[in-house]
């Protein structure tokens, strides 16, 4: 076979395209990040499975660091896709601001609890700040300001700078978004429900200081 070739795995007729080949890789490398942990599988291991060569793996991806990457933000753009959603929802700001705030911490919660091998990989991105991480605080804030935004010209806000107000927001919140803050205060014993309760507490504080 030509190694400038895309590979296919065995009874896969015809050559893929190189999105469905990148697919298929991140679809591969996601599932065994979820069986064995990001950190333990190789470039060789996904290849193994897809049957392509690790050459052939790197011809889509320069490093075992970009499948990473891509994982990564597989995970993170459904969450933002459903900050944005809520956003641009019907309704008073401070409810939506509520709401996202809310539906971010489950969705934290939710991976710690039930995905923690890919909670792990979340983890060393936000501490190693991968550039997709970057991406997704950028979008999230964005979001924030958003409502914000809509809070002020509907009344329901007080007058102030959004994107200041936005990244507070987001600063204040932080215990409760923060993949290894969550992991600290679950380890301090703190159950779901309680940390719920402080997160609304916190909430009822922002939106006390936002309300015109």
């Amino acid at each position: 076979m030509n190694s400038t070739q895309p590979e296919t795995s065995p009874g896969r007729r015809g050559s893929a395209t190189p999105d469905e080949t990148r697919h298929r890789i991140e679809d591969t490398a996601e599932a065994l990040f979820r069986r064995i942990g990001y950190q333990k599988t190789a470039v060789a291991d996904i290849a193994r499975e897809l049957g392509m060569s690790p050459a052939n793996i790197y011809r889509f991806y320069p490093s075992k660091s970009a499948i990473n990457e891509a994982i990564a933000a597989r995970l993170l753009a459904g969450v933002e896709t459903e900050q944005w959603d809520i956003a641009r929802s019907a309704g008073p700001a401070p409810e939506r601001l509520r709401l996202m705030l809310r539906t971010l911490h489950q969705r934290h919660i939710g991976l710690f609890f039930s995905e923690r091998r890919l909670h792990d990989m979340v983890t060393a991105a936000m501490t190693e700040h991968w550039d997709v991480i970057k991406r997704f605080i950028h979008g999230t804030q964005t979001a924030l300001r958003h409502v914000i935004m809509d809070g002020i010209a509907t009344g329901c806000f007080q007058r102030t700078d959004p994107e200041i107000a936005a990244r507070s927001v987001k600063q204040a919140t932080l215990a409760f978004t923060h993949p290894v803050l969550i992991a600290e205060c679950v380890g301090r014993s703190l159950s779901e429900a309680e940390m719920a309760a402080d997160l609304e507490a916190v909430i009822d504080l922002l939106l006390s200081g936002l309300r015109a």
